[in-house]
């Protein structure tokens, strides 16, 4: 079963090496890995998607993830309201003649060309997973030249009201 996990950091150098060298040891597989610089300074935010087998080795994982000591927070948010999104720059063969055509496809994805020339188009898609998928899948017939994903980064969803919180009010009196 694929999990996201995310880890917050403190920005040095070597973390992610032992992090995925824990990963490796315990024989995760990582699909993908997204790494950046969070609003506080020195902290980085982690985000990985990995493959596996069983809840009691993803346990272990997120216990011996949480002993390093440049980890502040591991978090498994695979099953909570995450906001999650991919980056991925697409080069595909393109002619003039074909520009229009391409651009028809890419549309409807909310994705952008980035990059003209005389024998390729650069696009470039923000999304999920399976939306980016599913525009390659569409790109794949007029032959892609280069690919490039960035692999997921996600963060739980801002706190939302409950009903009961809200207060109510009438315009009658």
């Amino acid at each position: 079963m694929k999990r996201i996990i995310t880890a917050t950091v403190q920005n040095r150098s070597g973390v992610l090496n032992r992090i995925t060298g824990l990963l490796q040891k315990r024989q995760f597989n990582i699909d993908s890995i997204s790494v950046g610089r969070t609003e506080v300074d020195g902290i980085s935010k982690m985000t990985f998607v990995v493959e596996v087998e069983d809840n009691q080795k993803l346990e272990q994982v997120t216990k011996q993830l949480n002993k390093q000591i440049d980890i502040l927070k591991v978090s498994d948010i695979t099953d909570k309201a995450i906001v999650a999104r991919e980056l991925a720059l697409i080069k595909v063969v393109s002619s003039s003649q074909l520009r229009s055509e391409i651009q028809g496809i890419i549309e409807p994805f909310r994705a952008s060309i980035i990059d003209v020339s005389k024998d390729s188009l650069s696009v470039q898609v923000t999304g999920k997973t399976d939306k980016i998928e599913a525009l390659i899948d569409l790109l794949r017939p007029y032959g892609i030249k280069e690919l490039a994903r960035t692999g997921m980064t996600a963060f739980l969803r801002g706190q939302q009201p409950q009903v009961t919180e809200l207060t109510s009010y009438s315009l009658l009196k």
